[in-house]
């Protein structure tokens, strides 16, 4: 009875886990959608800003204070440096996303969010020289062919949007490979909660020039804002926090599901935030647009198959296929 028990709680965790994942995950990117877009608080770099400002607080508390995990200290110049290079790599995908975010659909923007792979890939390949087997290039055909119909069938097509989302897409790509690079020693291996406490703050100090630059007098409009309606205020505490409980909810269904769930629920949890925000903005989609989407999604599951596939390989069957 106690061991059926325990697994029910455990089972309950879990899904409490994988909702409140979700839950932020989402609720992060339609607050974005609705902030930048149909509320009209047109300053993506700012907002990107508050993000990593909250993800620096709420990092070292959870750390510092909650001890979710053992903290480390960077053991070098050389990886500070390391460090601050992909807080550079990440502040770039962040801010393109959020950009992306004023002129595309949440819909479309997945959708092109969907080829993190094909980029990874690329990246991958220039930067290591390492190779995939032949059958994992080919289910990146799907991935990119479901872009391209896509965007012919998008009906809120923005070119620019297009542009700044692919950035961001190719960015989250790119940190990727760089970390894998970067932080492949033993002496410089960090815990990812660790390396968003560090990432954070140098990301802030990147945006605040780039704030003052490139959005003038955003605190005054934010507070004029304010005054006309307060709730701009909680929509940036609220959009802020979400952006670290993103991280951590991402770290704390990792240790508690198996690689395979998290390799499911990912490719799901796209699925559903278009089908929520289609529901919450009414943007119009396409047939094509839809089919496009479906088929990339197919891409990405296939592409993970084939990779895992190709991983679990032995080196002398490796051999021997080649």
């Amino acid at each position: 009875m106690t061991g059926k028990d325990g697994g029910g709680k455990g089972r309950l965790f879990t899904v409490g886990l994988v909702t409140a994942w979700y839950s932020s995950n989402i609720g992060v990117l339609l607050l974005n959608k609705y902030l930048l877009s149909n509320y009209g608080f047109k300053y993506p770099i700012f907002l990107t800003m508050c993000h990593m400002a909250a993800c620096s607080l709420f990092s070292y508390a959870a750390i510092a204070w909650l001890r979710i995990v053992p903290m480390q200290l960077p053991r070098s110049r050389l990886q500070l440096a390391k460090i601050a290079a992909l807080s550079a790599v990440f502040c770039a995908s962040v801010v393109s996303g959020n950009v992306s975010l004023r002129y595309l659909p949440v819909s479309f923007n997945q959708a092109i969010g969907a080829t993190t792979p094909f980029f990874t890939a690329v990246f991958a390949y220039i930067m290591t020289v390492k190779r995939e087997s032949f059958l994992t290039y080919l289910a990146l055909v799907p991935v990119v062919t479901g872009v391209i119909i896509a965007s012919g069938g998008e009906p809120s097509f923005h070119l620019f949007g297009f542009i700044m989302c692919v950035g961001a897409t190719a960015a989250r790509a790119l940190k990727t490979v760089l970390q894998g690079i970067l932080m492949s020693s033993d002496g410089e291996k960090i815990h990812s909660m660790n390396l968003l406490m560090y990432m954070a703050p140098i990301a802030v100090i990147l945006l605040v020039p780039a704030t003052i630059f490139m959005e003038d007098n955003v605190i005054a409009v934010t507070m004029e804002l304010a005054k006309k309606d307060f709730n701009i205020i909680w929509y940036l505490l609220i959009n802020s926090s979400l952006a670290y409980f993103v991280n951590l909810t991402n770290f704390l269904v990792t240790k508690h599901t198996s690689a395979l769930t998290l390799q499911v629920l990912g490719n799901a949890k796209g699925a559903v935030a278009v089908v929520i925000s289609i529901l919450i903005f009414r943007n119009p989609v396409s047939v094509t647009g839809m089919l496009g989407y479906t088929l990339t999604v197919i891409g990405v599951v296939l592409y993970s198959e084939a990779k895992k596939a190709h991983q679990a390989m032995k080196p002398e069957d490796i051999e021997e296929a080649v």
